[in-house]
């Protein structure tokens, strides 16, 4: 009737890593598809996650290989100067184009509406967007998330800065506080500390991304400390004030200073998913105490038709782990196919630099199975390809069921390590022993070449 909902087959909330994927193999299937966006194409990754963060990094990479170049013998004449609004620019170009691209894809597919606005379910086939009303039979909820802002004492009285915030500077911050030692805080930390910031990282756990192996921990650390960023950990009682033009955080740690005075405040500690707003109470669906809407292992959620991709189901927070959502959705409707979250293993990277390439479970999580394992370990200074390139931190480690010969887990902290662990990565998902790795000829020179002599050295853990 006149005036009644649009009607169709599918209706995909969301278009970050999983969502524009989806609608569109989904639209290729013949189904008739809406696609709702509230606000930028592309989710986190493309417009303040993955995409612009590593433009930063490349940036900052830039400016210290110049300020060493004179230990590959190249001598730089001049001052060296990092200009901050042409480092923004370049990283908003690339975002733009990726943004952009995104929206160009979904508004040129057949069988398929884009409607911009916000999303609200009113129901389990209903949803609202401003004025039009959509009903589906299908929903795909794929909202992502974003940063966590903790509730510290005085953090109502001082501006402070979200991973979304730093992409907006066009500027070098004096003296940038970073709460939070993780993933994104290290990364923002060596990153600004490069262009010429001072940085202090204060994390209140005892050790930075504490859930890596106290090893990795530390040789990040020290990668950190030996640029300059100054690290605080065992932060308790956290707290901020004004001081002046700037900040103070309160850190009342057992050594040194009990606060730290800075320019200004970025708060990476953690996210949160974008699922307060979605009506997901009108619909029936469940969520956890966090607000990550609840999922099977086939992403289902407590509501019959309606699934839950990427950030906002709690299952991976990557933008790898996203687009394997949204595979995992499509074999199941599309192919004929079962196949589950579980299937999965956990790999992700930390990308400062050197970077951090991870996958399976820590040598402390194999430790506390009580199994019998084995592990190899070798400095990156023991690594052809890192000496010659002059990038000789970090290290690389590997731990091997003792019994079946399957890899557990593998840790290649060290230039190339986000790419070597992909070698890690395939075998374990093969389900191959770590024998058929180690008997693998890989190129010389190259690091993934010295991850068979690893596995060539292992020793049962003591």
């Amino acid at each position: 009737m006149p005036g009644g909902p649009a009607r169709f087959d599918a209706l995909v909330i969301g278009t970050g890593q999983a969502g524009p994927s989806l609608a569109a193999r989904l639209a290729k299937a013949g189904w008739r598809v809406a696609i709702v966006e509230r606000k930028r194409f592309g989710g986190t990754c493309v417009n303040n996650g993955c995409i612009p963060t590593k433009a930063l990094v490349a940036s900052a990479y830039a400016a210290f290989l110049t300020r060493r170049s004179l230990e590959w013998g190249v001598r730089v004449s001049g001052e060296i100067l990092v200009d901050m609004k042409a480092v923004k620019a370049r990283k908003d170009e690339i975002v733009r184009r990726s943004n952009q691209g995104v929206e160009r894809w979904m508004k040129g597919l057949a069988n398929a509406t884009v409607y911009e606005g916000h999303a609200r379910l009113e129901g389990p086939r209903t949803v609202r967007v401003g004025e039009e009303r959509l009903e589906a039979e299908r929903i795909f909820i794929n909202v992502g998330g974003r940063a966590a802002v903790p509730d510290l004492p005085g953090l109502g009285d001082v501006p402070f800065l979200t991973n979304a915030g730093m992409m907006e500077l066009d500027f070098l911050p004096p003296h940038l506080v970073i709460v939070g030692g993780s993933y994104v805080g290290l990364e923002f930390a060596q990153t600004y500390r490069r262009f010429g910031s001072e940085v202090t990282v204060v994390e209140m756990a005892p050790r930075l991304i504490a859930r890596e192996d106290e090893d990795v921990s530390q040789a990040v650390r020290e990668i950190l400390e030996g640029e300059g960023v100054r690290v605080r950990t065992d932060a308790r009682c956290l707290a901020v004030e004004k001081r002046g033009p700037g900040l103070a955080v309160r850190v009342d740690c057992e050594n040194g200073d009990a606060e730290v005075a800075g320019s200004h405040l970025l708060l990476a500690v953690g996210r949160r998913p974008n699922t307060g707003d979605l009506g997901l109470e009108a619909a029936g669906i469940a969520t956890d105490a966090r607000g990550f809407i609840v999922v099977d292992d086939q992403l289902r959620t407590s509501v019959p038709g309606i699934w839950a991709l990427g950030d906002c189901n709690g299952r991976g927070a990557f933008t790898h782990t996203s687009y394997n959502d949204y595979e995992i959705v499509a074999a199941n409707l599309l192919d004929g196919e079962a196949r589950r979250v579980t299937d999965r293993i956990a790999t992700y990277g930390l990308f400062v630099d050197p970077p951090l390439g991870r996958v399976g479970m820590t040598e402390a999580e194999v430790r506390a199975t009580g199994r019998p394992a084995l592990a190899g370990r070798r400095a990156m200074s023991r690594v052809g390809r890192a000496i010659e390139k002059g990038e000789t931190r970090g290290l690389m480690k590997v731990v091997v069921d003792a019994e079946t010969k399957r890899i557990l887990g593998a840790a290649i902290l060290g230039v190339g390590g986000d790419e070597a662990i992909h070698c890690v990565t395939d075998v374990m998902s093969a389900g191959a022993p770590y024998t058929v790795l180690q008997r693998t000829v890989h190129i010389h020179p190259t690091v993934a070449e010295l991850i068979p002599t690893v596995l060539g050295e292992l020793q049962p853990l003591a």
